[in-house]
């Protein structure tokens, strides 16, 4: 069995770049920071910031480049792939970014819709959910939970 699964939530740290390839099929490229924040053994506190290349193709590559902004609070899950070639200079180079495959933003007025080909299916914000109020003496069942 194999796996190949990423799954991140950050910032963008720059806008999309929505581009055609000459075969018609949209992609987006942008970066996401992640920050992991501990104590160290001086009681100090440290920040290490990661940057991940993100690539969305297809209708996610639409959404992504209509959507995102750079700040934007993003999900971002997808597959890992690592490409190479060779520079200018005759040195071979290497590129690892993620493959998206869903996408949810997070720090908007719909923050909490789901993009992509994952299960999800996206949420209308026009849809209005059931209220389950936790006072009620009522049983819950299991058609009244939302999802």
């Amino acid at each position: 069995m194999n796996l190949n699964k990423a799954m991140i939530i950050g910032n963008l740290t720059r806008d999309p770049e929505v581009r055609t390839t000459p075969s018609g099929q949209n992609v987006a490229s942008f970066s996401v920071a992640t920050s992991l924040i501990w104590t160290d053994n001086a009681g100090q506190q440290q920040k290490k910031t990661e940057f991940h290349n993100i690539v969305a193709w297809r209708k996610l590559a639409d959404i992504c480049g209509q959507y995102l902004k750079k700040g934007s609070k993003v999900y971002v899950e997808g597959r890992l792939q690592t490409t190479d070639w060779i520079g200018n200079d005759g040195v071979k180079k290497y590129r690892t970014e993620i493959v998206a495959e869903n996408m949810i933003m997070l720090d908007r007025a719909g923050g909490n819709e789901n993009f992509g080909s994952g299960p999800a299916t996206p949420r209308r914000q026009e849809e209005e959910l059931p209220t389950i109020n936790a006072d009620e003496e009522e049983e819950i069942r299991v058609e009244n939970i939302p999802f």
